[in-house]
C-alpha cells in the first residue's frame, strides 16, 4: 500500500501517524468553500421560497379583495331596491350597538 501512488497520505497513515499541516490546511479549505457552497445554497432556496410565498399572499390578498367588492356591490344593490328595509336594519344595528355601548 505504501508505494501504491493512488492512496493518498492520510489514507495509508496509521493511527500513530498524525496527518500533516498541509493536510490539516488543505481539509479545512475544502470545509470552509463546503460551507460557503452551503450557505449559498441555503440563501438561494430562501429567497425563492419567499419569492413564492410573496406571490401567494399577493394571489390570495386579490382574491378576498375581489370577493369583498362582489360583497358590497350586493349589499348596495339590495340597499337600492330595498331602501325601506335597509333603513329599518341600519336603525336596529344602531339601536343594539347603542344599548351594548351603555353597559
Amino acid at each position: 500500500m505504501e508505494n501504491d501512488p493512488s492512496v493518498s497520505k492520510t489514507t495509508a497513515t496509521t493511527g500513530s501517524q498524525s496527518p500533516s499541516y498541509e493536510d490539516l490546511s488543505r481539509q479545512v479549505d475544502t470545509l470552509k468553500s463546503d460551507i460557503r457552497r452551503l450557505t449559498d445554497s441555503l440563501g438561494s432556496y430562501g429567497k425563492a421560497k419567499g419569492r413564492y410565498y410573496q406571490g401567494e399572499a399577493q394571489r390570495r390578498a386579490d382574491h378576498f379583495r375581489d370577493e369583498a367588492q362582489g360583497k358590497a356591490d350586493e349589499i348596495e344593490a339590495y340597499v337600492h331596491e330595498n331602501p325601506a328595509t335597509a333603513l329599518g336594519i341600519a336603525a336596529a344595528i344602531g339601536l343594539l350597538l347603542g344599548l351594548l355601548s351603555r353597559r
